[in-house]
């Protein structure tokens, strides 16, 4: 295919978001891939499979079209959870890109069914409630079309709300791992970087034993708005 500049610098930032997830300690082995939509060309970029973080190129990179998930430019077969991606940029157009991580106090929370629990401030800058957790696959879902039903559970999690994933940009699957999204795929990385943050912040509260009770709304409200919406003053951008 023709590569066009966005394409190009799309890319860039696909190969710079990936290889943050290992230096973000989010990664072990070649767990773990994101990936960056251009919707406009009707694609997007992800890391190839198994492709270890040490020796990812960015000609390594997968491009694969939106609509039926072929492969349209790249010699490497796409992550195995490229078919997940493609749900969820379908479902949710705001979406800019989506980072799939194993990290492992994110995936404790999977593992156990758990929703992720708003208990301090550091959760509420950035997740605007619990980050929620997928119900179980079925046989059927896991029999045929896997990769792509484990993105379908995400969005009938948030109830193909695109206001809900924007509050609240991630999502655990059940007994699998977290995934996040964003306006672009550095803040889909952001976002799992977070994530993983707030999750063991989570663990070790709840492992003091005692009531672990939510802040109150009008804290989180504050810290979430103060760094997203109109009213947004945090920063200097």
């Amino acid at each position: 295919m023709t590569t066009r500049p966005s394409l190009t610098a799309l890319r860039r930032e696909v190969l710079a978001a990936n290889l943050r997830i290992p230096a973000s300690g989010l990664a072990t082995l070649t767990w773990g891939n994101a990936s960056g939509v251009d919707r406009d060309a009707g694609v997007f970029v992800i890391k190839p499979s198994g492709v270890p973080y040490a020796e990812l190129r960015e000609e390594h990179l997968v491009t694969v079209a939106l609509d039926d998930g072929r492969v349209v430019d790249g010699d490497l077969r796409p992550s195995t959870d490229t078919e997940t991606h493609r749900c969820l940029y379908r479902a949710f157009p705001a979406l800019g890109g989506v980072t799939h991580t194993h990290s492992a106090y994110a995936v404790a929370f999977a593992q156990a069914r758990a929703p992720i629990p708003v208990l301090g401030t550091t959760h509420a800058d950035t997740f605007n409630g619990p980050v929620p957790v997928t119900d179980d696959l079925t046989p059927e879902q896991c029999a045929r079309d896997y990769e792509y039903h484990t993105g379908q559970v995400v969005v009938d999690l948030l109830g193909g709300d695109g206001e809900r994933a924007a509050a609240v940009p991630g999502a655990l699957v059940a007994h699998h791992g977290p995934f996040t999204w964003g306006p672009t795929a550095t803040a889909s990385l952001e976002n799992a970087v977070v994530l993983e943050a707030v999750a063991e912040m989570a663990l070790h509260t709840l492992r003091l034993g005692g009531p672990a009770a939510p802040p109150p709304p009008h804290l989180v409200a504050r810290h979430y708005t103060r760094k997203h919406g109109p009213g947004a003053y945090y920063g200097n951008a």
